[in-house]
């Protein structure tokens, strides 16, 4: 009898002991959660308000002319990771994030077309490993752009890659492919996506193509001008820039759009892209602002 009693009074200390585990958990699991949606309430709030404060500067900005089409080149990614003891390919990674963050102020302010400068082709002659990471990214980032929720979609965004894209290997030539066709109907913005692009390429292959068109037309002159070469470049697509923004303090344009940005703005930034900010972008327009009646005058000439 004093064992029965003994035993039974072991097992409801174990069902007690489990059950005061359990709401132990349960309690813990519910304050979890409660600090987690706070988190994401803070962060709406946050970013509800840096949307009104980029609203009020952008209808400053707007009172001016503002640029139509802005080209980064998006220069420190590297250096960012040996400065923060990053693994390789984590600088570009984070620039990426940074490059959606600036898009996304670029449409919000009303430009309509910006180029990036992604992959140069002086850029295959990095060791294989990290040209294949690049690569491998790219593709990725590639088939993000085409989701439904994308920046692209959501700005009503056409995208064009810009370059030779047959050095590309075949998986990220088909992605930007896929790209281009998925946005083809979308009218309200462009993103241009230099790749396997070099303005001395671009040129070149402008050339050819206009001595080939003259050539095939046998009843007009075989000589060709600046209007057969403008027509054939692989940024046709798009007018040229207003503005330049180079990061990491460097002024040189490093084979990028050498032919079209003959009058615009150039703003170098000390930051490296990674660390681009809204700031940078509404400096690059007041600067222009500051040299448009000039840049206009020289349109002109």
């Amino acid at each position: 009898m004093n064992l029965h009693c003994s035993i039974s009074s072991d097992f409801n200390h174990v069902q007690v002991h489990h059950i005061l585990s359990f709401d132990q958990v349960q309690h813990e699991n519910q304050t979890s959660f409660k600090l987690i949606m706070d988190a994401k309430k803070i962060t709406q709030i946050y970013e509800g308000l840096g949307t009104l404060a980029r609203k009020c500067i952008f209808s400053i900005l707007s009172v001016s002319i503002i640029p139509n089409h802005i080209a980064f080149i998006m220069d420190g990614n590297r250096r960012y990771s040996k400065q923060h003891n990053l693994i390789q390919g984590a600088g570009h990674r984070i620039g990426f994030t940074s490059l959606m963050s600036m898009l996304k102020y670029c449409y919000e302010l009303g430009i309509k077309y910006v180029t990036i400068y992604a992959f140069s082709i002086e850029n295959f002659k990095r060791s294989p490993e990290e040209v294949q990471s690049l690569m491998d990214l790219i593709q990725e980032k590639i088939e993000g752009l085409i989701k439904e929720e994308s920046i692209v979609n959501q700005y009503g965004v056409r995208v064009y890659f810009i370059g030779n894209l047959k050095l590309l290997s075949k998986p990220v030539r088909l992605a930007a492919e896929r790209a281009m066709e998925a946005t083809a109907k979308n009218s309200r913005a462009v993103l241009s996506i230099c790749i396997a692009y070099t303005s001395t390429d671009e040129i070149l292959n402008a050339v050819v193509e206009s001595c080939e068109e003259r050539w095939d037309d046998k009843s007009e002159m075989n000589l060709i001008g600046v209007e057969d070469i403008e027509r054939h470049m692989y940024m046709a697509v798009t007018p040229d820039p207003d503005v330049i923004i180079r990061t990491s303090g460097e002024t040189r344009l490093s084979n990028f759009l050498l032919w079209q940005s003959g009058n615009c703005v150039l703003y170098s930034p000390a930051v490296l892209w990674p660390e681009i900010g809204f700031r940078h972008l509404v400096q690059a327009v007041l600067e222009f602002q500051k040299h448009f009646g000039y840049l206009r005058k020289q349109k002109r000439i």
